[in-house]
C-alpha cells in the first residue's frame, strides 16, 4: 500500500502502542483520527502529531464499548478526512486476578473493549473501505491470545477471541481488497495494566517496535498478506 495521502483510525491512540503507531503513520504522511476516551489526552496528542508537513491529525472521543460512539467515530473520520483506508484496533484493557476475585463488571468490560469494540469498529469501517476500493485492518492482540496464564482468564479469553475473529474476518474480506492482520506482542514496556515504563524493563519490547511492524505490514505488496505476526523480546530474563 502506498501510504501517502491515506486516511487512518487508531483507537487507543494517545499513549503506549497506539501513540507510537499514530506517530509512525504521521511520519508516512498518513492523515489520522485518534480515538480515545479523554478529550484532554486527544488534544495534547493531535497537537504534537500535527507538526508534519503533509496530512493531518484529528481526534474523536470514543469508548469502543459503545456502538453508537464507534459509528459516530467512523462517520466523523470519513467526513473530515474524506475516506477511510486503514483501521488499527489498538484500544484494550486487562484485569489480572483470579476468576473468583474478578467481578462480572470487570470481566464484561475486558470482553466488551477487546472483542466487541474491535467488532464494532470493523463493522462500521468495512463498508467505507469497500467504497474506497479496499483497505487494511490491523488488530493489536497479544501472545496471551495463544498462551493461557493463571490470573489472566479475562484477558486470555478476550485475546483468544480476538485472534479467532481476526482469522475469520481475514478470509471474509480478502477478495474485497481489504487485508486483515493481527499482531501478538509479548511484554511491552508501557503503562498497560497499571504498569509503568522503567529502565529495569529495557529488555521488554517498546511501543515503537510494534509500530514498526504496523508500517512494515502496510508496506507489503498487494499480493502478499502476513495475516499473523508474533513479536517478543529477544533476550528476556533467564528463569
Amino acid at each position: 500500500m502506498i501510504l501517502k495521502a491515506k486516511n487512518a483510525i487508531v483507537t487507543g491512540g494517545t499513549k503506549g502502542i497506539g501513540r507510537a503507531i499514530a506517530e509512525a503513520l504521521r511520519r508516512e504522511s498518513v492523515s489520522i483520527c485518534i480515538a480515545a476516551r479523554h478529550q484532554s489526552e486527544i488534544d495534547e496528542t493531535i497537537k504534537e502529531l500535527n507538526q508534519g508537513d503533509e496530512g493531518r491529525a484529528i481526534g474523536f472521543v470514543c469508548d469502543v464499548r459503545d456502538y453508537d460512539q464507534v459509528r459516530a467515530l467512523v462517520d466523523y473520520t470519513v467526513k473530515e478526512l474524506g475516506g477511510l483506508d486503514i483501521l488499527v484496533n489498538n484500544a484494550g484493557i486487562g484485569t489480572f486476578q483470579k476468576v473468583e476475585d474478578t467481578t462480572p463488571e470487570d470481566f464484561r468490560a475486558v470482553l466488551e473493549t477487546n472483542v466487541f469494540g474491535v467488532f464494532y469498529c470493523c463493522h462500521e469501517a468495512i463498508p467505507r473501505m469497500k467504497m474506497g476500493g479496499g483497505g487494511y485492518i490491523i488488530n493489536i492482540s497479544s501472545l496471551a491470545g495463544v498462551n493461557a496464564h493463571p490470573q489472566m482468564a479475562a484477558y486470555n479469553a478476550s485475546k483468544f477471541g480476538l485472534n479467532g475473529f481476526s482469522e475469520a474476518l481475514m478470509q471474509e474480506v480478502r477478495h474485497d481488497n481489504i487485508k486483515v492482520s493481527y499482531i501478538m506482542p509479548g511484554s511491552v514496556n508501557t503503562e498497560f495494566g497499571g504498569d509503568s515504563p522503567s529502565d529495569e524493563k529495557t529488555w521488554q519490547l517498546t511501543p515503537r517496535d510494534i509500530a514498526r511492524v504496523v508500517i512494515d505490514l502496510l508496506h507489503h505488496d498487494d499480493h502478499s498478506l502476513p495475516s499473523r505476526v508474533e513479536i517478543r523480546p529477544s533476550k528476556p530474563p533467564k528463569k
